[in-house]
Order: structure tokens, then C-alpha cells, then sequence
């Protein structure tokens, strides 16, 4: 494949050259981001939390295990574009179906390789997270693409939940993942739970854990009112992850103040800032967020640390939590709040992913006291 030149340019004025990656001529554009992951590339990508984003990863060789059917959690790239030092020409894996390049290719998604991936995640560290513009091509008029990144929509106060969430409701079909189960101990429950899961941009290893640890999931758009979910009578509902500016997402922040007290609720990162917002705490953006499967967070209420996998750009203010909220984790990386619970009823959320993909396992147990709750 002939080299093509690619361009990264930054609101800050800062443009970086490169090498095209992906779809030779595409253009991509929105906030850029890093992950710190060192595997899970193809998870990443497909992850909905990072739609309107631009993924740089820290970890320099990106590719080399290829791309599969099995690791994705959406149906298809939801990241506008990709950074890495160096996408790996060769791939290397038994369950690998084709190449990163090619997935990317035929998700029409542009990227940038060939660049100084350190130097750019220090400048997001420094200034915070910024709108961009990855181009391809040759003469290309760097201070236009500047420009041009300085016009893209300030990730605050975006919605971007109807862009990912399900156009109409699904029950979801119960997979055979167990040769994937790291915990085999919990299969084959008896009495199985029925769940609501509010679609913000659900991953599907969400799905498969709520699955394995016996619920029937029906999965509803970000819209549905609260009479919409009790309509299926379930014996719990949970808030998925999902992108964007969890206040702009006022109506699913409506509907959980309605269903608060009726249902036992559990949410994760988009449903965790929307459930205290339900409550009555506020929200703001961190500086670059935290994206990675290293975070170490720390359960107040037992003191043992769990090592988290992480996705997101706002955090709740633990200092506008009612008095019927609590803050039970902490992110010990900067004491962010980590997850609340309320005191009154049943109901509690987290800031990161406890079903991982990637990432380690160590907060599986929420699911477990999800399903005791209900």
C-alpha cells in the first residue's frame, strides 16, 4: 500500500504529520482522547461511550492480534477516527478474522500512524482533552484544519445518546459464551431476574454479564419513559454506559427521578452520572477523563481495591449529593467519585465498567448485588 500523508491538527493550533491509517482519503474529526490500555483495542473502538470522539492510544503497537466477530460491542466502530504509533502490518492470532486496517477500512474510519503518541497524550494531560481533525493527503493547508477543529461542537453539553441508542426495544438473545466465562460457578441460575436496560450505548458484555448472572434483559431506548419500562413489569433496571454530556441528557434524567423507589436500579458511567443527577447532584467534565483497564478505585465501605476499566469525560460532585446519597468508591488515581448509593431505596451506580472487555474482572461482584437487590 502506497504511503499517504495524514495530518492531526489540534484546536491549540498544534498539527502533527503522519501516515494515513484506515480509509486512504476519509477525514475524521471530534474530541480527542486517550486510552491506556495495553489490549482491547477492537472493544475500544466499538465501544458507544466514544462516539464524537478520536481515540489515541498510549501503548505504541496497535493491530497485531487483528480483529474478530466475537470482540465487539456494537454493531460496528463508533470512535470517528483512531491515533497509534504504529499500526502492525502483520496479524498474529487464532481467532483473528482479518486485519484492524481492514476493519477500518470497511467502517470508512480515517486514522493517523507514524506519530509521537507521548508527546500528544502530554499535551491532552496539560491542556485537557480537544476537538480535532485527522486529514489525508498531500498540501494540505494545516491552518484551515486548525480552523476547522476550532468549529467542532464543544462535547459539553451534547447529547449524543440518539446516536447510539436502539431504535426500537429488543429482548436480548442469551449467548453461549462459555468457553469465555470467568466465572463458571455462577451459570446456569435457577430463578432469573427481569431486567430493563435503558440503551444510552449499551456494550454487549454488558448484556452477556447481566445474562450470566440470571436476568432476561429487554433492552429500551434512551427516550422511554418510565411507564414504558414498568410496562414490562420488570424486577429491576439498569443504566447503561453511554457518550456525551450525561446533563444534556434530560429526559432519561426525568425518567429515573419516576421510576426512583419502584424498581431497584442499578447504573454504570452515563447511568451513574444520570442517576445522581436524578437525586439532585450535578455533574462536570474532567480535564482528560479517564480511559484505560488500570484505574484503581477503592470500596469505601469494605476498603478493598479493586483494579477498574474505565471510559469517560465527566464525573459527579460528591459535595452536591443529597443527604440520602452516599459515595461508596473512590478513584484512588484522583479522588474522583467512583459510585454513589442512595440510603432510602434501592438504588446504586458506579463510575466505570464493571464488565470489563477490556479489562480486569475485579468488580464483577456489582452484578451479584444487582440481582440480591431485586
Amino acid at each position: 500500500m502506497a504511503h499517504v500523508t495524514a495530518v492531526l491538527a489540534l484546536e491549540n493550533g498544534t498539527t502533527i504529520e503522519g501516515e494515513a491509517i484506515g480509509a486512504i482519503g476519509a477525514e475524521c474529526a471530534g474530541e480527542l482522547v486517550f486510552n491506556t490500555a495495553m489490549t482491547g483495542y477492537q472493544e475500544v473502538l466499538t465501544d458507544p461511550s466514544y462516539k464524537g470522539q478520536v481515540v489515541t492510544f498510549t501503548y505504541p503497537h496497535i493491530g497485531n492480534y487483528g480483529v474478530n466477530e466475537e470482540d465487539v460491542e456494537s454493531s460496528g466502530i463508533m470512535a470517528s477516527g483512531l491515533v497509534v504509533h504504529e499500526l502492525s502490518p502483520v496479524v498474529s492470532n487464532f481467532r483473528a478474522s482479518r486485519s484492524l486496517q481492514s476493519y477500518l477500512e470497511e467502517h470508512n474510519v480515517a486514522g493517523i500512524e507514524g506519530v509521537d503518541t507521548r508527546m500528544i497524550v502530554r499535551i491532552l494531560r496539560s491542556e485537557g482533552a480537544m476537538r480535532c481533525v485527522i486529514a489525508h493527503g498531500d498540501n494540505l493547508d494545516h491552518a484551515e484544519l486548525v480552523e476547522r477543529a476550532r468549529n467542532i461542537p464543544s462535547m459539553a453539553g451534547l447529547d449524543l445518546t440518539p446516536l447510539v441508542t436502539t431504535g426500537a426495544p429488543y429482548q436480548w438473545e442469551n449467548e453461549d459464551a462459555s468457553q469465555w466465562d470467568y466465572r463458571p460457578e455462577q451459570r446456569g441460575v435457577e430463578t432469573r431476574k427481569r431486567v430493563v436496560a435503558v440503551d444510552f450505548g449499551i456494550k454487549r458484555n454488558i448484556l452477556r454479564r447481566l445474562s450470566h448472572h440470571g436476568c432476561d434483559v429487554t433492552v429500551v431506548p434512551a427516550t422511554a419513559s418510565a411507564s414504558e419500562i414498568l410496562s414490562y413489569n420488570p424486577q429491576g433496571v439498569f443504566l447503561s454506559n453511554g457518550p456525551g454530556d450525561p446533563a444534556a441528557v434530560t429526559i432519561a434524567i426525568q425518567t429515573v427521578k419516576d421510576l426512583l423507589g419502584k424498581k431497584p436500579i442499578f447504573g454504570i458511567c452515563l447511568g451513574h452520572q444520570i442517576l445522581s443527577l436524578a437525586v439532585g447532584a450535578t455533574t462536570y467534565k474532567l480535564k482528560f477523563g479517564h480511559r484505560g483497564a488500570n484505574h484503581p478505585v477503592k470500596n469505601i465501605r469494605t476498603g478493598s481495591i479493586e483494579i477498574t476499566s474505565q471510559n469517560h469525560g465527566f464525573a459527579v460532585d460528591p459535595t452536591t449529593l443529597p443527604s440520602n446519597a452516599i459515595m461508596t468508591h473512590v478513584n484512588l488515581n484522583d479522588d474522583t467519585c467512583a459510585g454513589i448509593a442512595l440510603t432510602d431505596m434501592p438504588a446504586f451506580a458506579v463510575q466505570y465498567h464493571p464488565e470489563a472487555s477490556p479489562g480486569p474482572h475485579d468488580s464483577d461482584y456489582l452484578f451479584d448485588e444487582f440481582t440480591a437487590m431485586m
